[in-house]
């Protein structure tokens, strides 16, 4: 079916069911993409901290898997109209095409009772949209992305939530987000379940609720805050600055990082009472950036977030978190844009953090993970859009299994229309 045909017939369905409105603008606006993810990973376990003697007996000495990814993402566009609507939709498979019982749990497929990894697994969403002004409303299957809950889009396909979300942006400068979610599906799983603490174990859910803002007090200067809360489970207030210098021909960057974490009704996750500082200074001169932070966590229990999850912070790198309680943590990073060199689509990164101090069963226990990323991007020609990205992780720790790891990923983006 060609494409004039195809949007031929969309309208026709959709005239049917929005005749006071019309499809114009929804339809014309609409955007389709289809993106394929091919992605290999190889993990090899170093030692057997934080393991007793029978687990390390029968533990993986590795895990190594290699699948394909399709996402086909459907954004449409907003009828005309004071009040305008939409809908989005999206489908995701994911296809296994090497692994087995004594090497999965990559995180890329599901895993069976019996170890081995699921030969296939798929997932689809929609989302109804309605725009008045500036303000949009979605209900449906949503990608969070707030510093109180980012979705986890690492792996082959990316987890999603079900819930309502309202983004407002009528004031220039100022974005108001809010929402509520009540399900969610993990990145290697097609189930939908309840949402729950990351390293909780019990059978208990909660919804999710939150509300922040982002103000751009100048070009230079950006604030936000946000409040989140799992019901039963943790409370958690956010509150960040961004600032950049002009300095010396390039841009001193200045991200200060504040999270204060209590727990919430019955306490299913037990006793939270933390605060976490973070701060990181990032000089951008001429295709180099080169980063220094810190970050501390003083109080009860580690940073509290939603299974599976992304935590927004300078240390949620490749492999570890470093967000344990009481832990400090030092950072530093190098990045490479080699545009500038003439190589536009060519980057390389570089990352070492090393976290001390930190409360797992003991006291004053420590790691550390060191990152290096190579990635490019055709710019132009028959496959333009096509991205390559190698990624090698080492991590070591007192109270948990040390990795190296290496990663490739390939994906191309195809825009249908």
């Amino acid at each position: 079916m060609s494409r004039a045909v195809f949007r031929g017939a969309t309208c026709g369905l959709l005239c049917g069911w929005l005749p006071v409105a019309g499809a114009a603008g929804f339809i014309d606006d609409g955007k389709l993409k289809l993106q394929l993810r091919n992605v290999y990973f190889n993990e090899n376990f170093r030692d057997e901290h934080g393991m007793s003697a029978r687990a390390a007996a029968t533990a993986k000495s590795e895990r190594v898997e290699w699948a394909q990814g399709f996402l086909l993402d459907y954004q449409s566009g907003f009828t005309q109209g004071p009040l305008g609507l939409g809908l989005d939709a999206m489908g995701l498979v994911g296809v296994k095409l090497d692994s087995g019982r004594g090497r999965s749990g990559t995180g890329l497929l599901p895993v069976h009772d019996d170890g081995r990894a699921a030969d296939q697994f798929a997932s689809a969403g929609a989302t109804a949209k309605a725009r008045l002004g500036q303000t949009v409303l979605k209900h449906g299957t949503l990608l969070p992305k707030t510093p109180v809950l980012v979705y986890n889009d690492a792996r082959l396909l990316p987890q999603t939530y079900q819930g309502t979300q309202l983004t407002s942006t009528d004031v220039d400068g100022l974005t108001l987000t809010a929402g509520r979610l009540e399900r969610f599906k993990q990145r290697d799983s097609s189930d939908s379940t309840g949402l729950y603490l990351d390293g909780y174990g019990g059978g208990e859910s909660g919804d999710f609720n939150f509300a922040g803002a982002d103000y751009a007090v100048s070009k230079q200067l950006r604030l936000s805050y946000f409040h989140g809360q799992l019901e039963h489970f943790y409370r958690q207030d956010y509150a960040g600055l961004v600032h950049d210098l002009p300095l010396a021909g390039g841009v001193l960057t200045t991200d200060l990082r504040y999270f204060k974490s209590r727990d919430s009704g019955a306490a299913h996750g037990g006793e939270i009472d933390n605060d976490m500082f973070s701060g990181q200074l990032a000089y951008s001169h001429s295709g180099h950036t080169v980063g220094a932070g810190y970050q501390v966590l003083d109080g009860t229990a580690g940073l509290p977030y939603i299974s599976g999850a992304t935590v927004y912070s300078f240390s949620n790198v490749g492999i570890g978190k470093f967000i344990e309680e009481e832990e400090q943590t030092w950072m530093a990073s190098y990045a490479y844009n080699f545009a500038v060199a003439g190589v536009p689509g060519l980057t390389f990164m570089a990352r070492y953090l090393s976290g001390d101090n930190g409360r797992s069963a003991e006291a004053g226990l420590s790691e550390w993970e060191r990152d290096m990323e190579l990635a490019y991007v055709v710019q132009s020609g028959p496959i333009k859009g096509l991205g390559v990205k190698l990624r090698n992780y080492v991590y070591r720790s007192d109270f948990s299994r040390g990795r190296d790891s290496n990663r490739v990923y390939l994906t191309y983006d195809i825009a249908i229309w």
